[in-house]
C-alpha cells in the first residue's frame, strides 16, 4: 500500500511538473514587450516613376533609422503570434552626389517619423529562437527643406502604404530578447501638409520604395 501510495503521490507530481516546466520553456515569447530599434534605411522611387534614361541618377537616399517598438506576443505552444507598434525616425535626405541631385520625384527632403501597426506569426524552432513574418500598415513622413533666403517653408509629404518583413529573435532570458529583421515598405498614396492655416493637399498616388535592415534589444513584462 505504501509503494502504491509512493508511487500515485510521485506521478501526481510528474503530472504537474510537467505542464510548469513547459509554460516556463514557452513564456520567452509571450506577453508585453518594449524595445529599441536601429538598423540601415534606404529609400528609392518606384517602378512606375523611376529614371531609366539616367543610369547615374538612383534616385534614392539612405541612412540610418532609429525608435522604439512595443507589442503583445501570444504564445500558443509551437507558433506565436502578436500585434505590435512602432515609431522610428531617419537620417536619410537628398544630397548632391558629384553634382548629381537625388531628388526621386520629391524635391529636397529628408525621411522624418514613420509610424507603423501591424502584426506577426512566428514559429518556434527552439525554446530560445523564433522566426517570423510580419506586416500592416505605414505611415511616413518627408520633411520638405526649402526656403527663399528669409523663410524657411515647414511643409511636408504625408505616404501612406504597407509594410512586409520577416526576421529572428533570440530569447537571451525569459524578460530579455533581441533580434534581426529585414523589412519593405511601399507607399503608394499621398498628401501634403501644410504648416499653418492652409488646408492640406488632395490625396495624389505615389510609388516609393523602402527598404530597411533592423536590430532590436528589448524587455518583456
Amino acid at each position: 500500500m505504501k509503494k502504491i501510495s509512493t508511487l500515485l503521490v510521485a506521478g501526481s507530481l510528474a503530472a504537474f511538473s510537467a505542464p510548469a516546466m513547459a509554460q516556463d520553456s514557452s513564456s520567452n515569447f509571450d506577453g508585453f514587450r518594449v524595445q529599441g530599434v536601429l538598423g540601415y534605411d534606404a529609400l528609392k522611387a518606384g517602378s512606375s516613376v523611376d529614371d531609366d534614361v539616367n543610369e547615374d541618377n538612383d534616385q534614392s537616399i539612405d541612412g540610418a533609422v532609429y525608435g522604439i517598438q512595443a507589442g503583445y506576443d501570444f504564445d500558443l505552444g509551437g507558433a506565436v503570434v502578436g500585434l505590435e507598434a512602432e515609431l522610428t525616425d531617419s537620417s536619410a535626405e537628398t544630397e548632391f552626389t558629384n553634382g548629381d541631385f537625388e531628388g526621386f520625384g520629391f524635391g529636397q527632403v529628408d525621411a522624418g517619423r514613420d509610424l507603423f501597426l501591424g502584426a506577426r506569426v512566428g514559429a518556434k524552432v527552439a525554446p530560445d529562437l523564433l522566426l517570423y513574418a510580419k506586416g500592416g500598415y505605414t505611415n511616413a513622413k518627408l520633411n520638405i527643406l526649402s526656403n527663399d533666403g528669409t523663410t524657411e517653408y515647414n511643409e511636408d509629404f504625408d505616404l501612406d502604404g504597407w509594410r512586409a518583413g520577416a526576421g529572428i529573435e533570440y530569447a537571451i532570458n525569459p524578460r530579455t530578447f533581441m533580434n534581426v529583421e529585414y523589412r519593405y515598405s511601399n507607399y503608394s498614396e499621398g498628401e501634403v501638409d501644410f504648416d499653418g492655416d492652409l488646408p492640406d493637399s488632395d490625396r495624389f498616388d505615389v510609388d516609393l520604395d523602402r527598404h530597411q535592415i533592423m536590430a532590436g534589444v528589448g524587455v518583456r513584462f
